[in-house]
């Protein structure tokens, strides 16, 4: 599979800064994936977007985009990509419709935005101005700008930051949709569901780092226990035994407890990516 991005030795400092909030990372990221920043605030994740979305530059190492120095890319690389921030940006007092207008405007080709609104259960708001937004609301309206010109690669910061269960899922059913259709995706979060809904692949980061790498599922399989705990009744009273994953097909022990009983709950020692943040990052998870 081609790769969108290759980063070698990446490091950047703010101009005013006295270290690397970059020290020295480097990963790759295949096309047609959903690829996941993570780490606490503070680690650079968003600095690494901004990074590779070329709003900010003077860094050393290299960044390829498509095997080509991103330096090397004039204006034309933002018909390329779609960018949605943490912090929505709109114009308060414009309408939705009429800041996606405004936006399209920018690019050489665009989606039709009033169908997203739609999607996204914005469009009876469609000429509201965006100052009367709810915060919900304005995420969901940020969702469909990073959309607008139909990019390759989306870089989305907390894209179901503040929505109801609902909203969230419409917003990640098309992330999936987006990959599915064979778009590239970047995505920085905190909600670790999202995580495991969504990720090929992620990297954790910790102040400029890189800590871990891997898949979600080999991740689990690392960090996670081999081991499966039953509850069960034995009567009336309820009792948990823990077995060994190894060799479970043959465990006396655990075929007595699942043969001569009443099961309540059979789990694995898989571990949550929340407790692997912890785990990788030597921090608790900030919001």
């Amino acid at each position: 599979m081609a790769k969108v991005f290759e980063v070698k030795h990446l490091r950047f400092r703010y101009p005013k800064g006295t270290f690397d909030v970059i020290n020295d990372i480097s990963f790759s990221v295949e096309e047609g994936t959903i690829f996941g920043l993570l780490g606490p605030s503070g680690a650079g994740k968003s600095t690494t977007q901004k990074l590779l979305c070329k709003l900010l530059s003077d860094f050393q190492g290299e960044v390829l985009y498509r095997g080509k120095d991103l330096k090397r890319y004039d204006k034309s690389f933002y018909e390329d990509i779609g960018v949605g921030f943490e912090m929505p940006v709109h114009f308060n007092k414009l309408t939705a419709m009429e800041n996606l207008a405004y936006f399209a405007g920018l690019y050489k080709r665009h989606l039709d935005y009033e169908e997203l609104l739609v999607r996204l259960g914005l469009h009876e708001a469609k000429n509201q101005m965006v100052g009367e937004y709810s915060k919900g609301m304005k995420v969901r309206l940020n969702f469909v700008r990073a959309l607008l010109n139909d990019p390759a690669v989306l870089f989305l910061d907390e894209p179901t930051a503040g929505l109801d269960p609902k909203n969230a899922k419409t917003i990640k059913d098309m992330i999936l949709e987006a990959k599915k259709a064979g778009k590239t995706i970047f995505i920085t979060t905190h909600l670790m569901g999202d995580v495991e809904q969504l990720c090929d692949h992620v990297v954790f980061m910790n102040k400029g780092v890189i800590t871990e790498t891997s898949t979600v599922r080999d991740l689990k399989m690392k960090y996670g226990k081999r081991e499966v705990r039953v509850e069960y009744y034995s009567g009336t009273e309820l009792k948990e035994d823990l077995f060994p994953m190894d060799g479970i097909g043959t465990n006396a022990e655990f075929l007595e407890a699942i043969r001569n009983n009443s099961i309540e709950t059979i789990h694995s020692g898989e571990t949550t990516l929340e407790d692997i943040f912890i785990k990788v990052t030597g921090e608790e998870k900030n919001d």
